[in-house]
């Protein structure tokens, strides 16, 4: 479906990865165990903006208060925000945004087991966009629509972390990691 405006038509595109989750492991610090991992794409259609300038900080915080209002609306605590946790997701969305490593999983494992903590589960979410006026709202929205997104949002977690990074292509990549710490 596309969008007429004034000015043509524009396409502006989010790509979801597959929710990444590990299973619980009692009295481990890490698991490697994990769920689909194939990426699945959502295009939408929406007028595309011209600046590609963001605040990155200011959308990971937008991630966090979406996440958070919509768990306490299904009766879930908050999460905390980690600077430990979003260290990590920052990093992976920098290097996917430099191309450094594809827009992926990959490295899941690695990341979890550089932050600092004991846990018993952890997940992640990732996504990419280009061309929309608020890449926060976007993921959000994309990440409630999709099953394996939306069980890490919806999950047994009380940690999370999130980072975002945009390139010179104004592609705009976020990383949400989500941990259940002991």
């Amino acid at each position: 479906m596309f969008r007429q405006t004034a000015f043509g038509i524009a396409l502006s595109t989010l790509v979801l990865a597959s929710g990444l989750a590990t299973t619980p492991v009692p009295g481990h610090t890490s698991t490697n165990e994990s769920t689909d991992t194939q990426p699945s794409s959502i295009v939408s259609n929406q007028v595309a903006i011209s600046t590609t300038t963001f605040k990155t900080t200011a959308l990971e915080k937008s991630v966090f208060e979406q996440i958070n209002r919509y768990r306490v609306a299904k009766g879930l605590r908050k999460l905390t925000l980690n600077t430990n946790i979003t260290r990590q997701a920052r990093i992976h969305s920098q290097n996917m945004a430099k191309g450094k490593v594809p827009f992926s999983h990959q490295g899941f494992e690695k990341r979890v087991k550089s932050i600092p903590l004991i846990y018993n589960s952890a997940a992640e979410n990732v996504a990419f966009n280009q061309g929309y006026s608020d890449p926060a709202a976007e993921a959000f929205i994309g990440w409630l629509n999709s099953p394996g997104h939306l069980k890490n949002i919806k999950g047994n977690y009380n940690l999370t972390g999130i980072g975002v990074a945009a390139n010179n292509k104004g592609e705009v990549y976020l990383t949400q990691i989500f941990v259940h710490t002991r």
